[in-house]
């Protein structure tokens, strides 16, 4: 796909129609090509002259990207927009079309060429002429066509700095395959603590032995006293 730069300065307009009742208009132009599938609509705007009234001045360039082929088939359009700025919203004085095919085929050398077009005002009436120079660049194919940058600071490049090496961090949990779809994951069930049996037992057994003490004690202390008793009716006996 080929392509060429369309260099256009829009200088001037005379004779258009006036939108203002009370003061002087305010004249601004937008610029913009249609046609173009493979591309959004390219536009650009004139500065305003302030104070210009019917006839205005502007001299401003401006530049848009003509695919070749769309051209040479008359399917790319320039329209000028003319508008009046106003405070309370601006108004249209005029629009002028015309076909790029057209420019093509009335271009001489390298140098601009100057043009006037008739506006048409709203209503489709013709009053007023807007004049401009133009000139196209030589072909260009896509794989040679600058792509667009965005932002023009530099960018500061800024050295690596070396990552801190911090406490060490626990191990990760080991890693579990995934399960499959449909069934839960398993539930481990935790299992209580085991209780301490020989504790148990050895406390068991020593307030066994305590209880057991007392009650042979007990016991020995009854006989005793028993035995007392005993021997003093038998020897009284006799």
């Amino acid at each position: 796909m080929e392509y060429r730069t369309l260099e256009l300065n829009v200088v001037s307009a005379k004779d258009l129609k006036d939108v203002n009742l009370f003061s002087k208009m305010d004249v601004y132009v937008v610029v913009s090509l249609s046609g173009d599938s493979h591309h959004h609509k390219q536009k650009a705007k004139t500065n305003v002259a302030k104070g210009s009234g019917t006839n205005p001045s502007w001299n401003f360039p401006m530049k848009f990207t003509i695919e070749e082929y769309a051209a040479q088939q008359n399917r790319l359009t320039l329209e000028f927009n003319l508008r009046c700025d106003r405070s309370l919203g601006d108004k249209d004085i005029g629009v002028v079309y015309v076909p790029i095919q057209e420019l093509l085929n009335s271009t001489g050398d390298k140098s601009m060429k100057f043009v006037s077009y008739q506006v048409r005002k709203p209503s489709g009436k013709p009053q007023g002429e807007l004049n401009f120079s133009y000139k196209f660049g030589e072909k260009i194919s896509n794989a040679t066509v600058a792509p667009k940058v965005y932002g023009d600071e530099p960018v500061t490049a800024y050295p690596v700095a070396k990552p801190v090496v911090g406490p060490s961090a626990p191990s990760p949990p080991p890693y579990q395959q995934p399960y499959g779809y449909g069934y839960p994951p398993p539930v481990q069930q935790q299992q209580p603590p085991k209780k301490n049996k020989f504790g148990m037992g050895l406390g068991a057994g020593l307030l066994g032995g305590a209880l057991g003490g007392l009650l042979i004690g007990d016991m020995v202390s009854d006989m005793g006293d028993c035995g007392g008793g005993f021997d003093g009716g038998f020897d009284g006996g006799f």
